[in-house]
């Protein structure tokens, strides 16, 4: 349910050379996105083609610029026929004499490369460009290579027996061709012009026939292959019995596929036909006996649908081609020269009410949602127009729905329709609607959008005839000097007819006039009305930004930037959005609009804040009940990975916008239910509207067609809620019931205090409200056993005290009012699990109703009648403590075993043990300090057994145990701790110092050389122990310091021989790893590209909707060398003073990296990235990085610490900036080998790199080389250029499939890390 519509169409004028001049062919350069045109007088006009709307566009001039040659030909002779050769970069003409040119654009030069008899009638070039077929007007196929090789050549029609007769002067053959979009077969259709033709498949290889059709009434040159290659488009005639003509489809093996009616009078021909690159559109030009019109079909649930129809006046002769990359492109040219970029993009035919309007044709289907699903061509009804409709517009109040329909004759229809209740009796039917009586004719009207019921607003093209109304002069005053602007915002005032009824349809005596007008500088990209302002809508220029037309006010307010009162900066987007929605939120406690658009790269914003970056729909839900104005709540999205998420409108204020469902794909696991997201049943299903307030359906449609409606449960316990809070509690029951819910599912919406809450007041409104009666105490007793957590004490209260009145005898009017207590037990118990409910009768400690409890619940009385029996037998604090033990509640099992008595003291220690987090209440109920020192003893040996060894210690000398806190701070690691115990213990100085030599060894042990250092220092007094062991430690400014306060040359000497070979060993793990890093980033990008290009094929053969993305993860076996993905082992230092242990922890410099990674496996791609960002230098190995430069500075060696310095810096710049790089391709369809190149990445983070950020707090200034704006040429820096050029030709030989023998990679940066960079 989507319709077809016009985002931009932007108008350019050739400016030709000669006057009559007529332009006859076109050809277009994909690459470089230009155009190109032949004249009759044989001039080449090059011109370059709008870019697309992700960017701010302005209106062109009425001259396109254009690069003009004029090629030289023999008198009489013209070009017929032309196409544009990539690898040559030429332009191939063909001249109506039979010459073949090649014309190279950029040189200006004509080379003759060949003459065919007959002339030249078409050229057309393989998918690949590596072979080109070319016909001849006496009916010759020719097919060679771009060297003019001739691979075959052969007849049209190698089987006719007049092929000597065709190949006659006076018998002259009309042909074309088209490939398939592998470049496998082409197809060629040709016979005598006026005459019936043949259709033939050729093979490319041999330039075999692979099969052929008997001559049929095919009709001109109509002939184009689907680019998936699933069935060729042909034109059939039918002027001999009458009817229109039909577009047929053929496969590859020449039987008839299907066919549909293009619903004109027989006499019109249809010129040409032409796929979309995407195969999704089809496009014919035809021609009709007062105009040309080119009609655009899309095929789904097997029929085709006229989307939108383009009218050309006779004069015009318009021609089109569909942009051959971008596949909602297409470029229209007149004979005159006017050059028509159309931009058009699919939006949702299903309205905010929920209300289906599908254009197919003159007819548009109805279909209310609301009140059952009918996938198209089904429909509840359909309107029929005069001729096809071009857009649709609807708007809906309280009582009416007005729909607005703009026909491709320029006229405008108008159509009021009753309520959607009353639809139901135009089931089945036909609704007729007449155009509005009105002088104007709207030309080229895009955007039509209604801002009250007696308004509309659209973009329309300048025309004499187009105004009829003339402006007041105030108004004329106030428009912007500017008056060459091609399009203007109308605003279009609608008067409805006076016999009209409310309830009735009103379909004709329509009257309208152009009220308002406005100049463009800019083209809009979309129109949405403004939900919060009657007569205002929001409109979206090209590059996203927003202004607002408000209808009564000046319109010079539109000429400039809306005052920031009315439409802040954060209502624009950052970008071109075809697909925008504006609707009413809460916002704090105010109204606001909020306004959300959907760019091409699936980037979904809310004005500047970016909500997803992988949006293939939205939609937006509404929870209000019976309210005027509706304000939604809800958000719905979509992503490419086929998941629905549900957003709360209040999150994404909350959150500014981080809609985070980016990151949950990423995180979740796959195939994993979640709580977050819905998975998709179909892939590639998209939303198409919902049914709001307490219906909560969502509808999607597949890409087969089918419409499935689902009832998250999110969207209905919301629902449920709304029902709730509003006291409407019937329906809340009623959408329990239908949506199979369980009132206390609301959980998953509310708090368990709310939910409480909500039937507390339940409880207090049958209290307060109701009479006594046994119902209401059913009611009560329902309340209390549903809420959360079930209140079942305070249930079993009541029925206990409805026990007590029946055993008194009591038999009052008042008794007579309730419920027995066994029917009130059984109720409860039909509520509530038996088991919990008899806990709870045990946790009353009345042994006589937990026995009424089990006998009612159908327990064996062998199980639960010994029980209550012991417990009976029991002192009463010995059975509550048992009761209590029973049922988990230990703190009441320790109140009651403690005011047990002495006796009981053993059990009050084993139930503290078995419990730990009983201990604080322990100390609370123990007030003799024996027994306070045995718990705290024994809650200390708890956290030792738990390693809370800190913890342990500090509780043993709560209790004086000094030894076990000793023991405890040696455990922990704390050092200071232990001496401060040990002189707590007044130990001796030898006895201390013995403790200080061992701790030395067990910090040394431990990897801690620091705090070993810290020991020898302060309580052995050994000096050349501690400086070894801060060289261990790397703490080298420490080791210097020591060694001068203690003016030890020999140990100074000692920290210069460590800190050398240090820098020696860290300048190789740094060159090290700056070759992993373009090791990794070269793969990454290889694997990438390669998923990229396979998922491209699949799609281009209608294959992808069966293959799962994982699973196009292949790579040529030809980068093997990239598939290694062990590490080299670490040099050792020869500092002897370096252990090896120190050694070993080199690697927890940086990061921890992930698992192996598999080449060729599905999560290659991601662990690529996720290797290349645990390559990054930790917090710790940059601060031990700048110590070690100081020491070197301080030592003398300047120059080795700037070497330092710098292959640090090159290691680290390198390593953030291919993250940057592999992040910013990994959620994009294509790689820019321009933009995503290493070299431009470490340019960038260079230039933006702040001067005191954290990543850079640990250079050395003075080390630092000097820098020239962004890039410094420094002879510093030419190392990591020269490698970054390296890494980005690798990768661009990779992306161009280049054949690199195994050890090229290492060998190439061998001569990076060894050879003079040239």
């Amino acid at each position: 349910m989507k319709n077809l519509k016009v985002v931009t169409r932007i108008v350019q004028q050739l400016q030709l050379q000669l006057e009559g001049e007529t332009v006859i062919v076109s050809a277009v350069d994909s690459e470089r996105h230009r155009a190109f045109f032949a004249s009759s007088e044989n001039f080449i006009y090059s011109v370059d083609l709008p870019a697309p709307t992700q960017q701010p566009l302005q209106w062109s001039e009425t001259s396109l610029d254009s690069n003009v040659e004029e090629v030289v030909l023999e008198p009489g002779d013209s070009i017929v026929a032309m196409d544009y050769l990539m690898e040559k970069e030429s332009l191939l003409l063909g001249s109506s004499t039979g010459c073949l040119l090649l014309y190279n654009v950029d040189e200006k030069t004509t080379e003759v490369v060949g003459r065919l008899e007959g002339g030249v009638k078409t050229i057309a070039s393989s998918p690949d460009g590596a072979l080109i077929s070319v016909t001849s007007g006496f009916g010759q196929l020719l097919v060679m290579t771009h060297d003019w090789e001739v691979m075959f050549e052969s007849s049209l029609d190698p089987h006719s027996d007049s092929a000597g007769e065709i190949n006659s002067p006076s018998c002259p053959i009309q042909s074309s061709i088209s490939w398939r979009g592998d470049g496998k077969f082409f197809a060629t259709l040709g016979g005598p012009d006026g005459s019936s033709q043949k259709l033939t498949i050729w093979e490319r290889e041999l330039g075999n026939m692979h099969s052929s059709l008997d001559t049929k009434a095919f009709i001109g040159a109509s002939l184009d292959w689907m680019p998936s290659g699933a069935k060729v488009a042909t034109t059939h005639d039918r002027k001999t019995e009458g009817k229109c003509p039909l577009i047929v489809f053929y496969e590859k093996n020449g039987l008839e596929r299907s066919y549909f009616c293009i619903d004109e009078p027989a006499e019109v021909v249809v010129q040409a036909l032409k796929w979309s690159c995407n195969s999704e559109l089809l496009a014919a030009l035809i021609s009709c006996s007062q105009y040309d019109v080119i009609k655009i079909w899309s095929c789904n649930n097997n029929h085709w649908y006229l989307k939108q129809e383009l009218r050309y006046t006779k004069k015009e002769g318009v021609r089109f081609y569909w942009d051959p990359i971008k596949p909602m492109h297409l470029i229209c040219w007149t004979l005159g020269g006017q050059v028509i970029t159309h931009r058009f993009a699919w939006s949702t035919a299903v309205s905010k009410t929920s209300i289906a309007l599908v254009i197919d044709g003159s007819h548009v289907h109805v279909t209310p949602l609301s009140l059952g699903l009918m996938p198209p061509p089904m429909s509840l009804f359909h309107l029929s127009f005069p001729c096809a409709v071009n857009e649709v517009s609807f708007l809906s109040d309280n009582l009416k729905n007005y729909i607005a329909a703009y026909l491709s004759n320029g006229s405008l229809c108008l159509l009021v329709l009753p309520m959607v209740d009353t639809w139901e009796e135009f089931e089945g039917s036909g609704i007729s609607v007449d155009p509005c009586f009105s002088e104007l004719t709207l030309v080229n009207c895009i955007h039509l959008t209604w801002i009250d019921t007696h308004t509309l607003i659209g973009v329309c093209c300048c025309s004499d005839a187009c105004f009829s109304t003339p402006m007041m002069s105030s108004e004329a005053n106030n428009l912007p000097e500017k008056r060459d602007s091609p399009f203007f915002i109308i605003e279009i005032e609608l008067v409805c007819p006076e016999d009209s009824l409310l309830g009735s349809v009103c379909s004709s005596g329509w009257q309208a006039r152009i009220s308002k007008k406005m100049p463009l500088q800019s083209p809009v990209t979309g129109i949405s009305q403004n939900p919060a302002k009657t007569g205002s809508a929001f409109i979206q220029l090209s590059g996203g930004r927003i202004v607002e037309y408000c209808s009564k006010v000046n319109l010079f307010r539109m000429s400039a930037l809306v005052q920031v009162g009315e439409v802040g900066s954060d209502y624009s987007f950052p970008t071109s959005c075809p697909w925008m929605a504006a609707v009413l939120c809460h916002e704090n406690g105010i109204v606001r609009p909020l306004l959300v658009g959907l760019d091409d790269s699936c980037k979904l914003h809310a004005g500047k804040r970016l909500l997803s970056t992988n949006c293939s729909s939205f939609t937006f839900y509404s929870s209000a009940y019976g309210a005027t104005e509706q304000v939604v709540t809800h958000l719905l999205v979509t992503t490419k990975q086929d998941l629905l998420f549900i957003v709360d409108i209040n999150d994404i204020f909350l959150k500014n916008g981080q809609v985070t469902t980016d990151s949950h794909v990423r995180s979740h696991p796959q195939g994993k239910p979640s709580k977050d997201h819905i998975t998709v049943w179909e892939k590639g299903a998209k939303l198409i509207g919902v049914l709001h307030g307490d219906e909560a359906a969502v509808i999607m449609q597949t890409t087969r067609g089918n419409l499935e409606c689902i009832y998250p449960r999110k969207l209905v316990l919301v629902s449920i809620v709304q029902a709730l809070v509003q006291g409407r509690f019937r329906d809340a029951l009623d959408m329990c019931a239908t949506s199979v819910a369980d009132t206390t599912h609301s959980h998953d919406q509310l708090s368990d205090n709310k939910v409480t809450s909500v039937l507390m007041a339940i409880r207090k409104a049958l209290e307060v409200q109701m009479e006594e009666s046994s119902s209401r105490e059913l009611c009560i007793l329902t309340t209390l056993a549903r809420s959360e957590p079930p209140l079942l004490e305070e249930a079993l209260n009541r029925i206990k005290g409805i026990r007590e009145l029946e055993l008194h005898g009591v038999d009052d009017a008042r008794r007579k009012l309730y419920p027995s207590a066994e029917e009130s037990l059984k109720h409860l118990l039909w509520l509530i699990d038996p088991e919990a409910v008899f806990n709870a009768a045990l946790g009353l400690y009345d042994l006589n109703l937990a026995a009424i409890v089990a006998l009612n619940s159908q327990k064996d009385p062998k199980e639960f009648l010994p029980f209550l029996k012991s417990l009976e037998c029991l002192p009463p604090a010995i059975m509550r403590y048992t009761v209590d033990l029973r049922l988990g509640r230990y703190e009441g099992a320790l109140r009651n075993i403690v005011s047990a008595g002495n006796e009981y003291h053993e059990d009050c220690m084993k139930l503290l043990n078995a419990n730990p987090q009983l201990f604080p209440m322990g100390l609370q109920l123990f007030t003799e300090p024996d027994k306070r020192h045995q718990i705290l003893e024994a809650w200390g040996d708890q956290l030792s057994e738990e390693k809370c060894f800190g913890d342990a210690a500090t509780t043993y000398q709560c209790c004086s145990s000094y030894q076990k806190s000793l023991k405890a701070y040696r455990a922990c690691g704390d050092w200071r701790g232990v001496f401060t115990v040990a002189g707590l213990l007044k130990l001796t100085k030898e006895e201390i110092l013995q403790l200080a030599h061992e701790l030395c060894d067990e910090f040394q042990a431990l990897g801690k050389p620091g705090d070993a250092a810290r020991i020898a220092l302060d309580y052995c007094s050994d000096v050349d122990r501690g400086v070894s062991y801060y060289i261990t430690a790397r703490e080298w400014e420490e080791a210097l310091r020591v060694a001068y306060m203690h003016s030890r040359q020999d140990l100074v000497d000692t920290v210069r021989d460590a800190a050398l070979d240090c820098a020696a060993l860290l300048i190789s793990e740094y060159q090290e790893g700056l070759l992993k890093v373009g090791k990794y980033l070269a793969r990454y990008v290889a694997v990438r590209q390669r998923r990229l290009s396979l998922a491209a094929k699949l799609k281009s053969e209608d294959r992808f909707m069966d293959v799962e993305d994982d699973n196009i993860s292949e790579v040529s076996t030809s980068f093997s060398e990239m598939s290694a993905y062990t590490t080299r082992s670490m040099k050792e230092s020869s500092a002897s003073v370096i252990s090896s242990r120190a050694s070993k922890s080199r690697g927890a410099r940086r990061q921890k990296k992930g698992g192996k990674i598999r080449a060729g496996s599905p999560g290659e791609e991601m662990a690529l990235v996720e290797h290349l960002k645990g390559m990054s230098l930790t917090s710790g190995a940059l601060n031990e990085l700048k110590n070690l430069l100081v020491v070197l500075i301080q030592l003398g060696k300047e120059e080795i610490a700037r070497q330092v310095q710098l292959a640090g810096d090159n290691f680290e710049v390198s390593q953030m900036a291919a993250v940057k790089l592999a992040e910013d391709t990994v959620p994009n369809d294509k790689i820019d080998e321009n933009a995503h190149t290493l070299e431009h990445y470490v340019k960038m983070l260079r230039a933006h790199q702040p001067t005191e950020s954290e990543t850079n707090c640990w250079r050395i200034k003075a080390l630092s080389p000097p820098r020239s704006g962004a890039y410094s040429n420094s002879p510093e820096f030419q190392d990591i250029h020269v490698f970054c050029q390296l890494v980005d030709y690798y990768v661009k030989a990779v992306k161009h499939f280049c054949m690199i023998r195994d050890g090229f990679w290492p060998k190439l940066l061998m001569r990076y890390m060894v050879a003079d960079p040239v």
